[in-house]
């Protein structure tokens, strides 16, 4: 092997070499899926957001984000089943920012659009339960992207999550 192949080898260090290794920040948190559009998404869903939480030390919001994250995905499930959903957990500022893409597009006629908005509204009831007792915000709307769809967020605040589970003496993120 040439010295300079050699060089490149050494220069390019394997992860678990590292000494100075540090454990992940929840300013670090930042992760996308895509998922059926069905109940097993949903488990996928549910279950890597809580592995998420913990992983950034952040195990103390999981039961409201939890929550958030399977609200969101049934409500796909019902608009666009057997079709694909994108999902993107960010924690930025103290707050869990958790964005669904669903394929249903925008109706073009008024009524129906109305109609449409009221029928997700009403899906998303529990979602707005749990976030509003997180003192956080919710809403959904057309999304921008190409292909279009809906998008569907939550911001979810890190002390109204821990107030939503119950966890007390900690101090505040």
């Amino acid at each position: 092997m040439p010295a300079s192949a050699t060089g490149a080898v050494l220069a390019c260090p394997v992860f678990a070499e590292r000494a100075d290794f540090a454990p992940p920040s929840p300013d670090t948190l930042s992760y996308s899926l895509t998922l059926p559009a069905e109940p097993a998404g949903s488990r996928i869903a549910r279950v890597a957001t809580r592995a998420a939480l913990q992983g950034h030390g952040l195990e103390d919001m999981a039961d409201a984000a939890v929550q958030v994250v399977g609200e969101l995905i049934a409500c796909a499930c019902r608009f666009t089943p057997g079709s694909e959903v994108y999902v993107s957990l960010r924690y930025r500022e103290g707050a869990l920012r958790v964005v669904l893409y669903d394929g249903h597009r925008r109706h073009e006629h008024p009524r129906l659009a109305a109609a449409c908005d009221a029928r997700r509204r009403a899906a998303l009831r529990v979602l707005g339960c749990v976030v509003r007792e997180c003192d956080g915000e919710w809403g959904f709307g057309e999304a921008r992207e190409p292909g279009g769809g809906t998008r569907m967020w939550a911001v979810v605040p890190w002390r109204g999550a821990r107030g939503y589970a119950g966890v007390r003496g900690k101090s505040f993120r």
